[in-house]
């Protein structure tokens, strides 16, 4: 095996007595053809195809270099391949790679570029571990990463390019930096380095270096790097700080984005620090004059103040009175007259109001504002406007099943309950006697200011035929009406006051087993004598059949004034499915 001189990774300069191993040539071969060709090829030359050979520079041409390795014919090797144009000497001696035994043209292939590539494989090997820094150019974008010059080429996965998000790999093409070395594989003579594990490991070494002599109070600048909900988190040269969103501004605000964006270089005061979990806490509201010192002073309860409506939420609108000082309007405390159920009802975003300061709490940074406020309350006149007893007029403004909302003034209504309707009358529904829009006289029972309620009546008009009426209608007097209803167990009278009896099967007739329907009907005139009075459950109890008997059986179609003749069984059933309903 011949003897070839070597290149020294730093220097230009040719060395004469440094044996190659052949399995070292032998390997490289086989990187570049693989084995099959290279048994070709070693059966025309006493060298071997893959071999470092030193031979002598016998002719320059412009796109050639011929070198004599002392093999039957020269070969020719690219100029572009010599990167040290100062290598371009003429007898000179240059070390080469034998790349083919005999070419197209019948001369042997040589490559200065090969040459060099093994040398750099030979230092990597022997000079390189894994986790070893080498300095490097970034050649190409590939599939998955980046190729790297470190004197050979080796890969960059895209993943170990840098420590923060990457848009464009195109970015870093042509750019020189410093890599680590993740893995050697000497089989396949391919390396993988990183360059995000040195950042990583600078940032870790500036972090530690930041904690231990940062200081609070101080002022540092920050880069935007992430914008949550909650606040931004800020690089601090090698260091993340986090600036909550309450930390930000004076002022009241739904995100941190309304302030600041990303990549966004700030100005912020060093809160505090954490040296042991590694955190900085940063404000950037803290560089101006917090404006609710003294807040007490300036906006007392019962001040009148200006602002513009600047938020509106479900519980009520947020006014900036100055800058960085917001109060709230609760809904509440929108109007006397109206139940606000929300703030848009009565104001929008924009606009200009007038508000009373209701409260003042400086550590929480609130101040509870009224509009309402700003006008005379109409329920503070209620009690003299509307005394109890008094009757007004008012306009039924709605009806509802309990009973009936009358408007007494702008903003002061009142009820009118269903069992005020009426003395002597069962009422269902207000919209019985009642009906919305129209003007109705009513009493005033109840005034309650504090709960802005004012009960009304309208039965209360009149007396209550009630509390006379063992006097009016004592047992034994007779009385008429008129049949309002029969059922089975026997017929409702309506009587000349209003009032409505009961007339039981019973009392029908002086007839034994006698039914309803056989003696009287629906509409029927009736004369009977009051047999039982409750007033307390305003209850009246009547008999015909008393009647009957103090005046002679044979004078009933007398007593009985315009009885109808009995009606066929199918109008009978009509009559009593009318009743029904």
């Amino acid at each position: 095996m011949s003897k070839n001189p070597t290149h020294d990774w730093n220097s230009s300069i040719v060395l004469d007595d440094v044996d190659f191993q052949e399995h070292e040539a032998r390997q490289f071969r086989d990187l570049l053809y693989g084995t099959s060709k290279q048994e070709d090829e070693a059966s025309f030359s006493p060298f071997n195809v893959g071999e470092l050979l030193i031979g002598r520079i016998a002719e320059i041409t412009k796109d050639y270099v011929v070198v004599d390795v002392g093999l039957k014919s020269e070969g020719l090797v690219p100029i572009a391949e010599f990167a040290d144009s100062g290598e371009l000497i003429l007898g000179a001696n240059t070390e080469v790679f034998l790349d083919a035994a005999e070419g197209s043209d019948g001369q042997i292939v040589l490559s200065k570029e090969k040459a060099r590539k093994f040398r750099q494989w030979e230092h990597i090997v022997n000079h390189c571990t894994e986790g070893s820094i080498v300095h490097g150019k970034v050649i190409r974008k590939v599939k998955g990463g980046l190729m790297v010059d470190i004197g050979m080429e080796a890969f960059l996965p895209g993943s170990q390019i840098d420590n923060k998000r990457i848009k464009n790999l195109d970015d870093f093409v042509g750019k020189s930096y410093e890599f680590k070395i993740l893995k050697i594989n000497i089989e396949r003579k391919n390396i993988v380095v990183s360059r995000r594990e040195l950042l990583e490991e600078e940032r870790v070494s500036k972090k530690a270096e930041l904690i231990e002599h940062i200081e609070e109070g101080t002022v540092r600048k920050g880069t935007v790097k992430n914008i949550t909900d909650f606040g931004v988190f800020l690089d601090l040269d090698g260091i993340d700080g986090l600036l909550h969103i309450t930390d930000m501004t004076w002022k009241r605000i739904k995100h941190p984005s309304e302030l600041v964006q990303l990549g966004e270089e700030l100005e912020v005061v060093i809160l505090h620090v954490d040296r042991e979990k590694g955190r900085v806490a940063l404000g950037l509201k803290q560089k101006e004059e917090n404006p609710w010192e003294e807040i007490e002073k300036r906006y007392p309860p019962g001040t009148r103040v200006k602002g513009k409506i600047v938020n509106l939420v479900s519980y009520g609108a947020f006014i900036e009175i100055e800058a960085g000082i917001e109060g709230l309007i609760h809904v509440s405390e929108m109007s006397w007259t109206k139940n606000i159920t929300e703030p848009s009802e009565m104001v929008h975003i924009g606009d200009e109001v007038e508000a009373i300061v209701l409260s003042v709490q400086k550590e929480e940074g609130k101040i509870s504002l009224g509009i309402k406020q700003t006008e005379r309350n109409p329920w503070e006149d209620v009690e003299r406007k509307y005394p109890e007893g008094s009757s007004v007029f008012a306009e039924i403004r709605n009806l509802t099943n309990y009973g009936a909302f009358v408007e007494l003034e702008p903003g002061v209504d009142g009820l009118i309950h269903i069992s005020d309707l009426s003395w002597i009358k069962k009422v269902s529904h207000p919209s019985e006697v009642l009906k919305k829009g129209d003007k109705v006289e009513a009493v005033i029972l109840s005034v309650d200011k504090e709960s802005k309620k004012i009960t009304l009546g309208v039965k209360q008009l009149s007396m209550n035929p009630w509390e006379t009426i063992e006097k009016t209608l004592p047992v034994g007097s007779l009385v008429h009406g008129s049949v309002t209803k029969t059922t089975a167990f026997g017929a409702f009278v309506q009587l000349d006051n209003g009032i409505e009896a009961l007339i039981h099967v019973t009392e029908i007739s002086d007839q034994p087993f006698a039914k309803v329907e056989d003696v009287i009907q629906k509409g029927d005139s009736v004369t009977a004598k009051v047999i039982k009075l409750d007033p307390e459950h305003k209850k009246i109890a009547l008999s015909i059949k008393e009647y009957l008997i103090e005046k002679n059986q044979e004078n009933r179609d007398d007593i009985v004034v315009s009885q109808k003749p009995k009606k066929k069984k199918k109008k009978i059933e009509e009559d009593e499915d009318e009743e029904n309903e």
